[in-house]
């Protein structure tokens, strides 16, 4: 796993790597759900959706599913790690392996949604998994896809006006050296879609500045990629100190990079 896939990817392989990956996974869905919410509600979401949660790593987003579309409808939730089930596999949410990256062929059809967020930036073959998330789609059902973008806003605090932002944007920047997703992919997703044969296209960005919530998924992120860094030789043991050490004493507004939410309805 290289550092920027740690960064990015803060609901995956939470049980392999503990409790930093989980303290990362709850500051994504407290920065993030609402965002998902509201777009999923756009598109009409009620009683008897079929749902396809891609890439799915957690319970938030799948718990929230359940509740709007009630006993008569149905989420699957598919990740090629699983260990986080145990809570939300019970009627209507189905939990199975599946890796949208690799396995071709989509678990099922006939979706009135599918919804993946975070997840295809880290896809080696985008296109096909995108191509098979939209295969999974009735006629008319909506695609929405989420990814942040860290080329569009690569800062930690985009107000640098002392010395530990200066250090903030430094480490920030060391993160975003590592090579591994492709950091301008959330900036695609509406080309991408319509290219991939989708109508009514449209999509907007989210933008944290600062929050509880921001200053959580900045520690857990430094705190599990500390040895990489450091080996790396992209900081010192000494930077990263200071850093942790200002994120809780200075008046830090630390930032995510933008969260792209692009949506789409299958012909």
């Amino acid at each position: 796993m290289t550092l920027i896939d740690g960064y990015l990817t803060g609901n995956r392989k939470r049980h392999a790597e503990g409790a930093g990956a989980g303290q990362r996974s709850d500051a994504f869905s407290a920065l993030f759900d609402p965002t998902t919410f509201r777009h999923i509600e756009r598109l009409g979401i009620g009683p008897g959706w079929r749902c396809w949660e891609v890439g799915a790593g957690g319970t938030s987003v799948v718990s929230w599913l359940a509740k709007r579309v009630g006993p008569t409808g149905r989420v699957l939730a598919t990740d090629a790690d699983i260990s986080w089930h145990t809570s939300a596999a019970r009627p209507p949410v189905e939990v199975r392996i599946h890796d949208v990256g690799t396995e071709v062929a989509p678990p099922g059809g006939g979706f009135d949604l599918v919804h993946a967020r975070l997840v295809l930036a880290r896809v080696p073959d985008r296109e096909r998994a995108l191509r098979s998330m939209i295969r999974a789609l009735r006629p008319g059902g909506r695609l929405l896809v989420e990814e942040v973008d860290p080329a569009l806003q690569p800062l930690s605090c985009p107000d640098e006006h002392g010395p530990a932002q200066q250090l903030a944007n430094r480490i920030r920047h060391a993160l975003l050296t590592q090579r591994g997703t492709d950091l301008a992919y959330g900036r695609g997703l509406p080309r991408l879609l319509r290219t991939a044969g989708l109508r009514q296209v449209e999509a907007d960005a989210y933008f944290p500045l600062t929050s509880p919530a921001c200053a959580a998924l900045e520690t857990a992120t430094i705190q599990q990629s500390r040895t990489a860094l450091t080996a790396a030789g992209l900081a010192t043991d000494a930077d990263i100190t200071d850093h942790l050490t200002n994120i809780t004493t200075e008046p830090l507004d630390l930032a995510t990079p933008p969260l792209i939410s692009a949506w789409g309805r299958k012909p």
